[in-house]
Formats: structure tokens, C-alpha cells, sequence
């Protein structure tokens, strides 16, 4: 349907199950956004193409979505009618991604529109990709309902069944209005059960649509002869209590779907004003967008550090967790030659300071071998008499012993450290 557009309004397009799909107006690359409209048959196609003209005169294309009478009732076709739609408007947006207002004019919501907000938040089985979801929430910005939202029930099917100057008329016509109240009727009694749910989903589905964050446009009259006014109020207060931004525009004097037509000053700036923010929304919506995504890419770099930091960390451990075990084994120690230099000498070498120091398997000293036995005699006196012991803690809490008044060894002033 790509090639479908400019002068879709009498009713061509391409014909779906549920009902028919077209681009009202369709302009260059100018454009401000896209209004997709969804209406019922009440709505004729001479009073669409009046709403077309008005979004164009505001920049904004029109892609028109035309529901069957039966979509109403029947979930399958407004559930495929709800697949045709979203299907164009992704193809749209993957040229030019641009802010979308949901215009439902009566029953609209119901035939179609309702399926369409369970697709985008994944209430039913998808035959789209979850990024295209995520792009329609990004664009959807704005919603609109004229004479709307209508539930559906007998007594408005029978309504739409007879025009309502035949059946106020007194005489004959009376047989045709009873003949057809009972037929709705019978038609209740069959599927009331069926209808009672997919009125629950219906409302649900357009409650949950504040979670876009998008503004909210409702065009009402206390005279309208196919929705009650009360019926319309409760929906908008509904939507404020769950914290949607509403715009209640009551209307006095103008009948079904005929507000634009009776005060269209207030209508044309009431829609300006809706489409106002909706630009906004959907500049504040792009620059979270870009926000979220420049975040998402700091933790990144953040993770892909803290991990190369910890492979870093287990690498170092391994290698400080080795232990010589082998004469091939071998590890570095300050070196301590520098101490037994002469102190006059200077200091030590620098290029002593580090040195590898091999650990062989060196043999050990018995205690009763020639060399122990000499080792013993020598540094162990054989008589301790005379020698004045005193004991003092030191500050590790160990014992000392201090030097013995006489012994044989006073004449010795200092015993140097053998070097063997």
C-alpha cells in the first residue's frame, strides 16, 4: 500500500478482513507527524475527509483506518484490521520516524483501536518484532476521541440499525423498529457472555494506554443521541486519576461526531493545542532515548574495566602464589653483602641490591660429627658459676639474660659473626 495516498477519503485503499485501509493525506518529507484515524461506519467518509483537511492544515499526514460494521463485535476482524494498520504506520516510521496522535472517532475504539494498543504493549501473540514495538512507543504522542469512546452494546446496535428519524416516526414503522429490537435482542441472549469480555478488554486496553505518557483530547456534547455524556465524563476522569494529562472539551448543541462542523474554531484549536504537545512529548521521549543509550553504553566500558581489572588481579595471584620447589626455581631478596663491608667503605652497590638467589638442597651438620662436636665445645661454657643472671621482659614479652660479670671469656670484647 506504499503507493496508497493523497486522496484515499471515498473509501479506497486497500480492503482488509475487518474493514479498509488508506492514507488520507499523505505529503513530502515536511511533514510534523501522522495522525492515524480509526472510524465506524457511523462515521461517513465525506465528514473523514473534512478531519483529514484540518490534520494537513496542521502538517500532519493522515493514514485512515475504516472498520466494518460487524469489527465491533467480532475481536478476529479487529484484531487482523489492527495487524493491517500497524503494519503500514512501522513501514512509515522506519523512513522517518515522527510523533503519532491516535484519533478513535465513536465506536473506532472499539472496532480496531483497542487491539492495536494490546499489540504495542504485548497483551496478545505478536507477529512483529519487539524493537518495532519499542519504536510506536517512542512515537505514539497524542490521542484524540470525538464522540468516543462508545461501548458497544443491544440497545446502541439497534440504534444504529434503524436511523433515529424512522424510528420516532408513529404508524407502520413501529412493526420495523419492533422486528429489529427483537432480532438484536435474540442476538444478545447468544453471545452476552462473549460481549461482556471483550467490553472488559476493551476498556482495560484504553486505560493502559497512559502509560505512553501521551496527552489525551476527549470532544464531547450532553446532546449527543448515540453516547451518553456521563459515560464519556467517567472515561476522562478515569484517565486523569491514573495520571494521563485529559483535555475535556464539551461542546453544547453539536450532535454525533458533528463538533468539528458546528464550532470549528474551538475544535481547530483544541486539536492545535493537543498536537503542540505531542511535538513535545515526543522531543522529551527521543532525548531520554538518547540518554538511556549513552548510559547503557558507559556501563559497558564500566563492566568490560571491572572485568579486564579482575582477570588482571586472578593472573597476579597465580603468580604470587608460586613457590620454588626445584633447584630451576628461583626468586629475588635484597642483597646483604653491603653489611659486612667496612662502614667507612660507603654505600652498597646499587648493582647489588637485587640479586637471584638459587636454593639447592645443601647438606646438613650433624650434632655428632667432628665439626658439630668442635661448634659445641667452643661456644657453650662448660662452668657458669659466678656469672650474675637477671631477668627482664622485653617488649615482644620475651626473657633476657645479661652479661656475666666474670667469665672466661671477658677478655673477648665482641664475637663476630661467623661467615661459613
Amino acid at each position: 500500500m506504499r503507493g496508497a495516498g493523497g486522496d484515499g477519503g471515498g473509501g479506497g485503499g486497500v480492503a482488509v478482513r475487518g474493514g479498509n485501509i488508506y492514507w488520507g493525506r499523505k505529503g513530502g518529507t515536511d511533514f510534523r507527524g501522522i495522525v492515524v484515524i480509526f472510524a465506524w461506519v457511523s462515521v461517513p467518509h465525506n465528514l473523514l475527509r473534512e478531519f483529514v483537511d484540518l490534520y494537513s492544515s496542521l502538517g500532519w499526514n493522515s493514514l485512515v483506518c475504516y472498520a466494518h460494521y460487524l469489527s465491533a463485535f467480532h475481536d478476529e476482524n479487529a484484531m487482523s484490521l489492527a495487524f493491517s494498520v500497524l503494519e503500514e504506520l512501522i513501514e512509515e516510521l522506519r523512513i522517518k520516524p515522527c510523533p503519532v496522535v491516535f484519533a478513535a472517532f465513536s465506536a473506532g475504539s472499539k472496532a480496531c483501536l483497542y487491539k492495536v494498543f494490546q499489540l504495542i504493549e504485548g497483551g496478545c501473540e505478536a507477529r512483529i518484532h519487539m524493537h518495532n514495538y519499542q519504536l510506536l512507543k517512542r512515537c505514539v504522542s497524542g490521542h484524540i476521541y470525538d464522540s468516543g469512546p462508545l461501548d458497544v452494546t443491544s440497545d446502541f446496535g439497534f440504534r444504529f440499525s434503524l436511523h433515529p428519524s424512522i424510528a420516532k416516526v408513529p404508524g407502520p414503522s413501529k412493526l420495523a423498529t419492533w422486528v429489529a429490537k427483537s432480532v438484536v435482542s435474540g442476538l444478545d441472549a447468544l453471545y452476552i457472555t462473549r460481549l461482556e469480555v471483550l467490553a472488559s478488554e476493551h476498556w482495560q486496553a484504553l486505560y493502559s494506554s497512559v502509560n505512553f505518557g501521551a496527552p489525551f483530547l476527549v470532544v464531547c456534547s450532553e446532546n449527543d443521541d448515540h453516547v451518553r455524556y456521563q459515560s464519556i465524563y467517567d472515561f476522562a476522569q478515569r484517565l486523569c486519576n491514573l495520571g494521563g494529562d485529559v483535555n475535556l472539551l464539551n461542546l453544547s448543541g453539536s450532535s454525533h461526531v458533528g463538533h468539528y462542523k458546528q464550532h470549528p474554531i474551538q475544535y481547530r484549536a483544541a486539536v492545535s493545542n493537543l498536537f503542540e504537545k505531542a511535538a513535545s512529548i515526543y522531543s522529551q521521549k527521543l532525548i531520554l532515548e538518547r540518554e538511556r543509550t549513552h548510559m547503557e553504553g558507559a556501563q559497558d566500558e564500566i563492566s568490560e574495566l571491572i572485568c579486564d581489572l579482575q582477570k588482571v588481579a586472578i593472573n597476579s595471584n597465580k603468580s604470587l602464589r608460586r613457590v620454588a620447589v626445584g633447584p630451576s626455581d628461583h626468586f629475588f631478596m635484597p642483597s646483604a653483602a653491603g653489611h659486612y663491608n667496612d662502614r667507612d667503605s660507603g654505600t652498597v652497590q646499587d648493582e647489588q641490591k637485587e640479586k637471584p638467589v638459587f636454593l639447592p638442597s645443601s647438606p646438613s651438620i650433624s650434632a655428632h660429627s667432628v665439626l658439630g662436636q668442635f661448634l659445641f665445645d667452643v661456644c657453650v661454657p662448660k662452668n657458669v658459676e659466678g656469672w650474675d643472671v637477671k631477668f627482664s621482659g622485653t617488649p615482644n614479652g620475651r626473657l633476657c639474660s645479661s652479661a656475666p660479670r666474670h667469665s672466661p671469656f671477658s677478655g673477648i670484647k665482641r664475637i663476630r659473626r661467623s661467615r661459613l
